[in-house]
């Protein structure tokens, strides 16, 4: 399964960038934002598995 994670601005809480990524990442990328502090968004992804 794949997911698309957005960083989120931390005035607004608007998207500034996004990227889809494996379930194998996912866990990775998040230790990261809580280390640095940044607010993401987390949804599945529109593109089917491959």
């Amino acid at each position: 399964m794949r997911f698309e994670i957005m960083h989120l601005d931390d005035i607004d809480g608007s998207a500034v960038d996004s990227t889809v990524v494996d379930a194998a990442s996912v866990n990775r990328i998040v230790q990261q934002a809580a280390a640095m502090g940044q607010r993401i968004y987390i949804r599945p992804a529109d593109t089917p598995d491959s």
